[in-house]
């Protein structure tokens, strides 16, 4: 598994049958916008979105990257949705192609990047409906060869400490389906409302200890050294504006 998630994760968006046999991905694309671009890219990409991409497995997420070197950078999002419904997105069939190419294209430089992302729903935290607004995605370069490891003995162990000691914190746990030398393998998205959130209190060891004995925090620490390269985290901002959904996750599809 690889370093930088540029392109979230994150994220899923949109209902889908959860009686669905095929694993739900998302494809998230991450676009740099020209400099003294960033109105029409954005004029573009709302119109494009609210034509194209309002409803059903194909409806859009907007994000902007507000902090690290991708910052001022945009995540665009669409899905979660099967693979096979991959084959009925929207194309050149009816005008989208020509769209995106007329509306969005000429205002972005030639840096993108495309990934899929599968999310795991037994490790994630959906229980309620909420509207997205901000993202702290933690992005975690897993070593070769250690992706069982690293998901049971970590990803396994915070999921346990979240629903324990943090029961309303929405989470969203996602692997790279396509993994790169370059690019991502892992990120945890924690979902918030206000900036306050990022200021809280840091009771993490604390709270793992608690669940998972004491001492064992050193174990932790240890497993992920063991299985990991190294991580980062970016802060995400909701673009309603520019989406084409509302940002509304409604805790029945995510099940």
């Amino acid at each position: 598994m690889k370093k930088l998630f540029y392109i979230v994760l994150l994220i899923p968006f949109l209902a889908i049958s959860q009686n669905s046999p095929e694993p739900l991905v998302i494809q998230n694309v991450m676009l740099t916008v020209l400099p003294g671009h960033v109105k029409a890219f954005e004029e573009g990409v709302a119109a494009h979105n609210k034509k194209y991409h309002t409803a059903g497995p194909y409806q859009s997420s907007v994000f902007i990257i507000d902090n690290g070197k991708n910052s001022g950078k945009y995540i665009w999002n669409m899905g979660p949705l099967p693979w096979s419904a991959m084959d009925g997105r929207p194309t050149t069939a009816n005008g989208h192609d020509a769209d995106w190419d007329a509306k969005v294209v000429p205002h972005l430089s030639n840096e993108v990047d495309v990934n899929y992302w599968r999310m795991h729903a037994d490790l994630s935290d959906f229980s309620k409906d909420f509207t997205l607004k901000n993202l702290s995605v933690f992005m975690i370069d897993v070593k070769r060869f250690k992706d069982i490891d690293f998901m049971e003995k970590v990803v396994k162990k915070v999921h346990q400490v979240y629903m324990s000691k943090m029961p309303d914190q929405r989470h969203g746990i996602y692997t790279n389906e396509m993994p790169a030398m370059d690019g991502p393998d892992f990120a945890w998205v924690d979902f918030f409302d206000s900036m306050g959130w990022m200021g809280r209190p840091d009771t993490f060891v604390k709270d793992f200890e608690a669940v998972h004995g004491a001492g064992s925090f050193s174990t932790f620490l240890a497993d992920v050294e063991a299985t990991t390269n190294g991580q980062c985290t970016e802060l995400w901002i909701f673009r309603p504006d520019l989406s084409g959904n509302t940002g509304l996750v409604e805790s029945a599809s995510r099940q």
